[in-house]
């Protein structure tokens, strides 16, 4: 099934700020929260999750763009990178529900009360969370960038636990409800004050907010359900790939926790400078030189490709230097469309450094026949 376009779902234009974009956030998920739904939990849940999914990509600047380009079910996308790199990787803090406006909860209770905010961070507590995007910097040819490749690269990421499978506990045990806060998570004070008695909640200092505790901790992982593993991934670069631009693999992140998803992997493409060739968009940009003769007569060139094949091409006669001359659609891939670029290039006239006395005298008979002014003549080293 079709996703719905992301600006549709949070009811804004796509050239929406990202104040715009946060303020229908806001509203739309106070409006379909499952707490404020409780006769409509199911439709309001799967409304929610879909808000939450559109925001996560919009509010985010580099995964907008790629949504710009790709839509929302590309299985790779591509945006902006940073630094170059010999396969180092750093982490990415993937979206936490309603972080990124400090504690929104605070405003929902002022809608629903005070137990509203306290379930709301439970629920962040003991709800599935997608796992931490992980981000690999790889560098490649000018020639694999034309034509694509596949590279393999090695991670260190987090793996499920294969003695517990990411439960954390003993093989044969499992884990136990919270007796302190009888698997809420959460724990309820009662103050008296001048104004009479305030309810507040504060996580759970037992189980961390959890619900649940660990009584015997796996020995393989020490009870996180997750170990530290050097993993090889397959990476398919396609052909056209721009540097500094991010191919993104779905699920090659950290495991999520609570059942939710594993992160992506964020690749991202640094391609090497040619002596030869260089890319302006699409189109291939390169310097032929030729000779003073094949400017003035006109030549069958033998043009190099970038992919190993040559092409033949006819300049005209009287050829002037700095001449540009356009093969088409032998260029760059497209990557958003069926498109190719061009191969440019620009002739360069070559002027020989060294002459023997016959093409001396040749090129002065050309000379006098043109009307130029003699040339200068060799002199030796006593005049």
């Amino acid at each position: 099934m079709a996703k719905r376009d992301y600006y549709e779902v949070l009811g804004v234009q796509k050239n929406a700020t990202d104040e715009e974009i946060k303020k229908a956030y806001r509203r739309l998920a106070k409006q379909y929260h499952p707490d404020a739904n409780p006769d409509n939990k199911a439709e309001a849940e799967a409304k929610f999750k879909e808000v939450n999914e559109a925001y996560e990509t919009l509010s985010d600047s580099q995964k907008r763009q790629m949504y710009d380009q790709f839509g929302p079910d590309g299985p790779q996308g591509f945006g902006g990178g940073t630094s170059y790199g010999n396969g180092t990787y750093t982490y990415s803090t993937g979206f936490d529900g309603f972080s990124d406006f400090g504690d929104l909860g605070d405003i929902f209770s002022s809608f629903f009360g005070g137990g509203f905010a306290g379930s709301q961070r439970a629920s962040r507590q003991n709800g599935p969370r997608k796992g931490t995007d992980l981000r690999y910097d790889i560098e490649i040819t000018f020639e694999e960038s034309f034509l694509g490749t596949e590279k393999y690269v090695t991670i260190n990421r987090r793996e499920t636990c294969d003695v517990c499978h990411g439960e954390g506990t003993k093989p044969g045990t499992h884990k136990e409800t919270c007796s302190v806060c009888h698997g809420t998570g959460q724990i309820k004070q009662v103050q008296t004050t001048i104004l009479g008695q305030m309810q507040t909640m504060r996580t759970c200092n037992n189980c961390h907010g959890t619900g649940k505790v660990i009584k015997e901790p796996c020995e393989n992982c020490k009870g996180k359900g997750t170990i530290k593993k050097q993993v090889r991934v397959s990476v398919k670069i396609p052909a056209g790939v721009d540097d500094n631009q991010t191919i993104i693999l779905r699920g090659e992140g950290e495991p999520g926790e609570n059942g939710g998803a594993k992160g992506d992997l964020y690749i991202v493409v640094h391609v090497k400078r040619h002596s030869v060739y260089t890319r302006k968009g699409n189109n291939v940009l390169c310097d032929i030189p030729i000779t003073f003769t094949q400017a003035t007569l006109g030549a069958n060139l033998r043009i190099p490709m970038v992919d190993g094949t040559e092409e033949i091409y006819t300049i005209p006669d009287a050829t002037q230097p700095g001449s540009k001359f356009v093969i088409r659609n032998k260029g760059f891939k497209s990557l958003n469309s069926t498109g190719q670029g061009d191969f440019i290039f620009t002739v360069q006239v070559q002027v020989p450094k060294r002459l023997t006395q016959e093409q001396r005298e040749l090129l002065t008979k050309l000379a006098t026949t043109m009307n130029e002014q003699p040339p200068v003549k060799k002199r030796g080293i006593f005049g």
